[in-house]
């Protein structure tokens, strides 16, 4: 035991520097595609052919992403793709997906650095959970920025929840929104929480959380990396802006 309080002492802090300072580390993020400029409108078209989703949509001058149903398949950045998207590195991918009009859902700033999360996976094949207990752990630290995980939704200020909605998780999904305390609010992380992904909208699934409950910040995602996860939390105690939901053709030049 000696021995490893030496080591840690030695070592020093080594969790990230995010939201303070952007983090520089490599694969803290798999970037993801980005509006493209093309000059052929036929290579354009059968960019979006490739894609399972429908994240890619033809514009005039190239195409946009939809960035709320990428899988991250990479079929538009590489094999039989008769062009490539512009990829990007970053992860600050939250968006809101409404304000909190509703007092009863709005979280003033006594939140902002005393929060309780309650994860609840509405059907999700496990990734987008995976990357979420992530935050846990000493290298992300959200305990440090006033974030904490609780068990139960009568503690939970804000429900973060992955996944399509299968049907048999929407009574569970309800009752653990309906236990929280007001003010709330609800964070949905992965292209099947937003949109459905691969999975929704189909007989057994939902076409995203949003069907059942008011979703507030929404991170897209398959699945998103823990700061963009983070990035969520920080959008929905207004310590970070939001990003877009589109990201359209740039113009030529």
């Amino acid at each position: 035991m000696t021995k490893w309080v030496a080591k840690g002492l030695r070592t020093g802090i080594k969790s990230t520097r995010y939201p303070d300072t952007l983090e520089p580390a490599p694969g803290v993020s798999p970037g993801r595609p980005a509006g493209t400029h093309l000059d052929d409108d036929e290579s354009g078209a059968r960019l979006c052919g490739l894609c399972p989703t429908g994240a890619l949509e033809a514009e005039e001058n190239g195409v946009a992403v939809l960035l709320d149903r990428c899988v991250h398949c990479f079929r538009c950045l590489r094999g039989d793709a008769p062009a490539v998207v512009r990829w990007e590195g970053d992860y600050e991918w939250a968006a809101i997906e409404r304000e909190a009009e509703d007092a009863r859902r709005r979280l003033g700033r006594a939140f902002g650095r005393s929060l309780h999360i309650r994860f609840l996976d509405a059907g999700a094949c496990g990734a987008c959970m995976s990357e979420a207990r992530q935050l846990n752990n000493p290298y992300y630290n959200i305990h440090r920025l006033g974030f904490f995980i609780t068990p139960t939704p009568r503690h939970a200020d804000i429900l973060l929840v992955a996944g399509p909605l299968t049907d048999a998780m929407r009574v569970p999904l309800q009752k653990t929104y309906d236990a929280m305390p007001s003010p709330k609010r609800v964070v949905a992380i992965g292209a099947c929480a937003l949109s459905g992904g691969v999975f929704g909208p189909s007989f057994v699934s939902a076409g995203g959380v949003g069907e059942l409950l008011p979703v507030d910040v929404v991170v897209p995602g398959c699945p998103p990396p823990p700061l963009a996860i983070l990035h969520g939390l920080l959008v929905a105690v207004a310590r970070k802006p939001p990003g877009p939901l589109r990201s359209a053709a740039p113009d030529a030049g």
